[in-house]
């Protein structure tokens, strides 16, 4: 049996259901971290442009932090938290998620160039890493192997799914790039990309956290999507 089975369809529910908050939080995060890279490239030039974009790179893995965090807190039906308690929330788990992100970052690229195969077995087994940090507290490391007994066995699933995820993604790109394509080269690319992360990151979120409770339901016996509202507390810490 499938475990992933309407994952897609159950993601999609839930980002019509809590569309305004999810994208309240990435609208924010890109916000800010937009506003300060602004500020420190008009004050520092090169340095200041430099500055500017490695806030934008933290800021993206703040957002994948904060956005599990946020379906964590939204899957027994209700927002508990504001944007600004669930960005607190997150933050603890900011820098285990940079390293972590990075190290797979590494691996996965010199998978892909040497055979694309391990590449893409990589990026399978380790499709969970980032939900294992935020929502179990997982260390960088033990996320790996976290991520791995969780796929084992699953892993033709996971990897279809993130196949169609990244199909999904590639179309709201393409989409999002013909709306602002009568806009200046650099200020169209620059709207579609903030748009497209707002709009798309809370959906690669859900379906991400998902996939990581579908499989832990899939370990524990339960069927499809069969885990209980209020499963993200019951989860064991590590």
């Amino acid at each position: 049996m499938n475990p992933l089975s309407g994952v897609l369809g159950e993601a999609w529910g839930m980002y019509k259901t809590f569309a305004r908050h999810l994208l309240a939080i990435a609208f924010v995060i890109y916000l800010v971290a937009a506003v300060i890279a602004a500020l420190l490239s008009l004050a520092g030039g090169t340095i200041g442009t430099l500055l500017g974009t490695l806030v934008g790179l933290i800021a993206g893995y703040l957002l994948q932090a904060t956005l599990i965090k946020a379906v964590q807190d939204i899957r027994d039906g209700r927002v508990d938290m504001s944007i600004g308690e669930t960005v607190k929330a997150a933050t603890p788990y900011l820098w285990a998620v940079i390293g972590a992100s990075i190290l797979a970052s590494i691996a996965i690229t010199i998978g892909l160039i040497l055979i694309i195969v391990p590449g893409l077995i990589l990026i399978t087994i380790w499709a969970v890493i980032i939900p294992a940090i935020v929502i179990e507290g997982a260390g960088v490391f033990a996320a790996f192997g976290r991520s791995r007994e969780l796929v084992r066995g699953h892993g033709w699933h996971v990897f279809g799914t993130l196949v169609l995820l990244w199909i999904i993604q590639i179309v709201a790109n393409i989409i999002l790039g013909l709306i602002f394509s009568a806009l200046p080269h650099v200020l169209g690319n620059g709207l579609s990309s903030i748009i497209s992360g707002t709009l798309v990151a809370p959906f690669v979120a859900l379906v991400v956290t998902l996939v990581y409770y579908r499989l832990i339901g899939a370990a524990q016996g339960m069927p499809p999507g069969g885990a209980p509202a209020g499963f993200s507390e019951a989860v064991t810490m590590r």
